[in-house]
């Protein structure tokens, strides 16, 4: 069984491939565009239609769109991002989520230090709590998440790519965490998340000194998982999402809920932890397409149920 499900992912993973995506392919439904009162229009929840899929599942997209600071986070589009994250949370048919940036060469320049200025103390720690909760709830979100980061990526902005299960970047962005030089510490994950992707001894490198690195540099040192070239970022993103959302939803959720907790635990609990998610999929309906669709030489269709 275990074998037949390997050589589904595999054929459909092939086929997926071979395409040459193009924008043009790509139909754009307006989901939800988040205006929050009196709130900014910085955070767009966008619903992007795959025709190629017979899945009625979809991919969400998060647009980040604050050009005037380079999308620096403040206390609305904090609460834009709060907002969407929960309506993907709740979308019942979302099947992967993007977040990309609508401001060109720019994915998140952290936070808005102009605003920070203006708070006291307290109304810093409030900031930060919240904004390490947003990413908290994005790193939870039961389906996978992508990143596409072109541009600059600092401090906040780098630890919400950082929050996401996968990350793209194109060959010009310039990822770093600056904290330090500002007399302070990453406080939305950075110090914990970093060197869960690259290692201590890097992660300590990087925070300590504060230093900006490249597309490249993050590539080989494993802090985002592909580096295109400068202005692919989303292009990638849209490919990879695409091929995703082709799988079964079931599948994705618990796949992913095996890796996340199970890293956390030592080898003998996680393989219980997986055994646990496979059982969860036996009696579904996802399963006994995938194994007819395979039969049959054809795309699944799959209802996430």
């Amino acid at each position: 069984m275990v074998v037949t499900f390997a050589a589904i992912a595999k054929s459909i993973g092939q086929q997926c491939l071979k395409r040459q995506i193009g924008v043009q392919k790509w139909q754009l439904q307006t989901h939800r565009t988040l205006i929050l009162q009196s709130a900014s229009q910085s955070v767009k929840l966008d619903r992007l239609s795959d025709s190629d899929s017979g899945n009625s599942t979809w991919i969400l997209e998060v647009k980040l769109d604050r050009p005037e600071t380079r999308n620096a986070i403040g206390k609305e589009m904090l609460r834009g991002l709060q907002q969407a994250f929960e309506d993907v949370s709740n979308e019942r048919s979302a099947n992967v989520l993007m977040i990309c940036s609508a401001v060109p060469k720019v994915f998140c320049a952290g936070a808005d230090l102009k605003e920070r200025k203006t708070m006291i103390p307290s109304e810093v720690l409030d900031f930060v709590s919240t904004l390490r909760s947003t990413f908290v709830f994005l790193e939870a979100l039961h389906i996978p998440t992508i990143a596409a980061i072109e541009g600059i990526a600092l401090g906040g902005g780098l630890e919400m790519a950082m929050s996401c299960d996968i990350r793209i970047c194109g060959e010009d962005a310039v990822l770093g965490l600056p904290e330090t030089g500002l007399a302070i510490i990453p406080g939305a994950g950075g110090t914990q998340r970093l060197p869960r992707l690259v290692g201590k001894s890097i992660a300590k490198d990087l925070i300590f000194t504060g230093r900006k690195i490249s597309g490249k540099d993050a590539g080989s040192i494993g802090l985002v998982n592909y580096c295109v070239p400068a202005g692919e970022a989303r292009l990638k993103a849209l490919e990879l999402a695409r091929d995703i959302n082709q799988k079964g939803p079931l599948a994705l959720r618990m796949a992913k809920r095996a890796i996340d907790k199970g890293v956390e635990l030592d080898t003998e609990t996680g393989l219980d932890l997986e055994w646990y998610c496979y059982e969860q999929l036996l009696h579904t309906k996802d399963r006994l397409e995938g194994l007819a669709a395979f039969a049959e030489r054809r795309k699944p269709r799959y209802n996430g149920e």
